[in-house]
């Protein structure tokens, strides 16, 4: 039998489930493999070699067994595995069933049961632990994220405020106002003919009567047309104050009076004056009506609104100007309180009304005549009253509504007159002077042999690190060049110019005097007013011409800040180029008023906010400098105008009563005419008109 039959006959069958494991190798080839390995250096417990003698089968021949062995491979066995490294995922409900067990459990003798045990998070009997007693729940606050609903919510408080109140006042019209006026001027012109007709001896003594009469029917048409103002005038009594509409009321309750006992003796009222101030009375109303109007359409058409608060303390113990986000609540609770002028006429009418009813009685008891009594008492109200005062703190605020109107500017009432009066700062930046667009690149020229992208480059990344109005023009000439950015190391700023070190080479950048006073060498005829010269390592490398655009905004806003005193205007704007002296010559003002702080201040300043909770003096909807310059300096001089309208027409009236006075004690009713005092009131009417002019020139 040679070697392949003898394999053939021990392969085993198919069926054989004993021998399914096993496999036949030549020993031979077993015996050279055992030879070529180390076995003493194996290591591996995992394989075992086991060699058994292979028994004898029935109906088979016998087989020798010296050349064959007979391998079995050993069952597998599962490697341990190392859990220090591995996720274990198990079940929840059957984690939480075993802490339940476990926690069940009673403590073993000698151990110590816990206080407390714990619980299944969110089950039946679970309680959270707070490290601090909890207090009163309060609901997460919405979180606005939708770009519009600032817009929206400002939209919604103007429509319900200042939008609603416009078409109020347009309901009501100025139709019966204008009419009224016009009218009652009509009523005025006549009054005055007939009283100069009296005056001059044109009217005969049988028609004196009728001279009368007429008067008088003119004095009750008048006031049939100011009806309005005189219940107003009540109304303003029975709230406990008494205003010039208070004091129409009882002049016209005391001509009245006059008007019978003048129909007896047959002498002519002073109607004419009455008149006169029923047509200023409706005048002072238009000029509210229309400025409130006005205030109200500028705030309805606002699509953003900035205010500017009072911040104390800003700038070397001076209250400092601040512009943030303003409320329309800031301007709807103050426009139409009563300011301090208007108070002072409240306690002035009364106390004109108690000095004419004392001088009236004075009369009345010394000549002993009831008639002269009523004459003294309505020619006192009368002379206590001139015409202009009802359009004294109106007409200024109307015109300077006009031009606050054009601006998208409104005043927060008296409160924000007041607080923009003060002795204050107002901080500038470089916007303000020079807004976007001013301010171009007119040209470059580079010195020297250095690569003009180093140069361009060296000197954009300087002005990036310092910031200002010049970083745009850089940014986008370095892009145009595709040049490289650079890191700015020791930046310094200096009078008119700043310094640092790129790549380790000092960069200098300013004006043309600058790098003079630095020592660097310019070439005869580079002489460039609005430029920026750049040195590297103190060698001139180029000069950058700049056109800074003067702005009309800009300008008038900065001419009419200028000219106020206890106004200052603060430059904060990192840009090196506008020092003292270019804005002085750019603009053509005078700069006494202006600060200029160091930059170190300057930076510190510009990061000082407007107080969220303080309220806004002035509310403004447009853009540009003159919105916020004419709202500061337009409330200072109303204030003054006002102040000073108040202290004219207080001495005017003041004045009235004492000649009434030494008029009623020796009984000079031949001097208490009608045109007498027509003419003292016509006298008092040019500076009471001049005076509200002072708003307009702003």
């Amino acid at each position: 039998m040679n070697e392949k039959d003898f394999l053939q006959d021990l392969e085993p069958e198919k069926d054989d489930q004993d021998l399914r494991d096993t496999q036949l190798f030549n020993i031979d080839d077993i015996l050279k493999e055992f030879a070529s390995e180390d076995m003493s250096e194996s290591t591996e417990e995992d394989a075992d070699v086991r060699i058994y003698e292979t028994p004898e089968e029935k109906g088979e021949p016998e087989v020798t067994q010296e050349d064959t062995i007979r391998i079995e491979l050993p069952p597998k066995r599962e490697t341990p595995t190392d859990m220090g490294d591995t996720v274990r995922l198990e079940n929840i409900e059957e984690l939480a069933s075993e802490s339940q067990q476990i926690s069940e459990e009673p403590a073993q003798d000698g151990e110590e049961q816990p206080e407390t045990q714990s619980q299944e998070a969110f089950s039946e009997n679970w309680q959270p632990e707070f490290e601090q007693p909890m207090g009163e729940y309060v609901p997460p606050q919405p979180i606005i994220f939708h770009p519009r609903s600032r817009l929206r919510e400002l939209k919604r408080k103007l429509v319900a405020g200042p939008e609603r109140r416009y078409y109020e006042i347009n309901e009501i019209g100025f139709g019966k106002l204008q009419a009224a006026i016009f009218f009652n001027f009509l009523l005025v012109v006549l009054a005055i003919v007939t009283t100069v007709m009296y005056a001059v001896g044109s009217v005969e003594a049988s028609r004196l009567k009728l001279m009368v009469f007429c008067q008088i029917f003119t004095m009750m048409v008048s006031a049939l047309l100011g009806c309005y103002q005189m219940l107003e005038g009540l109304g303003d009594l029975f709230h406990g104050r008494i205003s010039l509409n208070t004091m129409l009321v009882f002049t016209f309750l005391a001509c009245c009076a006059d008007g019978v006992m003048c129909l007896q003796e047959q002498r002519i009222p002073c109607c004419a004056v009455f008149c006169l101030q029923m047509l200023m009375a409706l005048w002072a109303a238009y000029q509210k009506r229309n400025t409130e109007m006005a205030m109200m359409d500028t705030m309805r058409k606002a699509v953003n609104l900035n205010g500017i608060k009072l911040s104390k303390g800003y700038y070397d113990s001076s209250d400092g100007l601040l512009r943030g986000e303003g409320q329309v609540e800031d301007f709807m609770d103050q426009y139409n309180k009563p300011s301090r002028p208007e108070k002072v006429f409240s306690w002035y009418g009364l106390a004109a009304l108690l000095a004419s009813i004392g001088i009236s009685i004075t009369a009345g008891v010394l000549h002993g005549s009831v008639s002269f009594a009523v004459q003294v008492l309505s020619v006192s109200l009368l002379a206590a009253v001139p015409v202009t005062s009802f359009v004294c703190l109106t007409r200024p605020m109307a015109i300077l509504e006009r031009r606050l109107h054009k601006l998208g500017t409104v005043l927060c009432g008296w409160r924000g007159v007041v607080g923009l009066s003060r002795h204050v700062v107002f901080p500038l930046d470089h916007e303000d002077l020079f807004p976007v667009g001013s301010c171009k690149l007119n040209g470059v020229k580079f010195y020297g042999s250095r690569d003009p992208d180093q140069v361009v480059a060296y000197c954009a990344a300087l002005v990036s690190a310092d910031g200002g109005g010049l970083v745009p023009l850089f940014d986008h000439l370095l892009s145009s060049r595709n040049g490289r950015h650079y890191q700015v190391q020791n930046l310094r700023g200096y009078e008119g110019g700043i310094g640092g070190e790129v790549c380790g080479e000092p960069v200098l950048l300013g004006s043309l005097n600058c790098l003079k006073e630095m020592g660097v060498e310019i070439p005869a005829g580079t002489s460039v007013s609005q430029a920026v010269y750049a040195a590297v390592d103190g060698e001139l490398c180029g000069v950058f011409a700049v056109n800074y655009a003067r702005m009309k905004s800009a300008y008038t806003g900065l001419r009419t800040m200028c000219s106020y005193r206890g106004l200052h205007p603060l430059l904060l704007t990192r840009d090196f180029m506008l020092t003292e002296e270019f804005i002085r010559g750019r603009f053509g003002i005078n700069t006494r008023r202006m600060y200029f702080p160091q930059r170190e201040v300057r930076n510190e300043l510009a990061e000082v906010q407007a107080d969220a909770g303080e309220p806004s003096l002035a509310l403004i909807t447009g853009k540009g400098l003159s919105a916020y310059a004419f709202a500061v300096t337009g409330a200072r001089a109303l204030r003054t105008v006002s102040w000073i309208g108040v202290a004219i027409h207080l001495i005017g009236g003041i004045v009235g009563l004492v000649c009434m006075l030494l008029l009623a004690i020796p009984g000079a009713a031949e001097l208490l005419t009608p045109q007498n005092l027509l003419l003292y009131h016509l006298i008092w009417l040019i500076p009471g008109l001049l005076i509200t002019e002072w708003t307009r020139p702003l």
